[in-house]
């Protein structure tokens, strides 16, 4: 059986959209191709269709960390997101995104996931903590 106090941040995305009630997802990542095709089969495998997503192809771990999260509302708005139920704006815990969330909920209309705001109402939830963190996005409202 598996440890309810462990967690990890693909298991918690994962959990943070059913959670959201996603069944269709749009996700951006930093990855190269290879890795963000690994990421998406995943999502998959895991029962939620991915409709659209980008792999930024960002080569270097530092330049992952130092990548203008406001970057992203320009390149989710290039996305096909129509049928999304949830955006996940960032698939990767390393690369900032949380400035960018309450700008790409506000122009998509959707709920927007990253894997750090999944990290962190996993571990809020295993430790029986309130998950209401204001400008953590749908998730994060409390109402989770």
């Amino acid at each position: 059986m598996e440890n309810p106090r462990r967690v990890n941040s693909a298991g918690a995305l994962i959990a943070g959209l059913k959670a959201l009630g996603a069944k269709k997802v749009a996700v951006v990542t930093p990855y190269m191709k290879p890795l963000t095709e690994l990421v998406v089969n995943y999502i998959r495998n895991e029962g939620l269709e991915v409709v659209d997503y980008r792999a930024l192809e960002i080569q270097d771990n530092l330049a992952v960390a130092a990548h203008d999260p406001m970057n992203l509302p320009g390149i989710v708005a290039s996305m096909d997101t129509a049928d999304a139920d949830v955006i996940v704006l960032s698939a990767c815990v390393q690369m900032p995104s949380l400035p960018a969330v309450s700008v790409v909920e506000a122009q998509s209309g959707k709920p927007v996931l990253t894997a750090a705001i999944a990290t962190t109402w996993s571990m809020l939830r295993a430790l029986d903590l309130p998950t209401r963190v204001p400008g953590g996005g749908a998730l994060l409202s409390g109402a989770y």
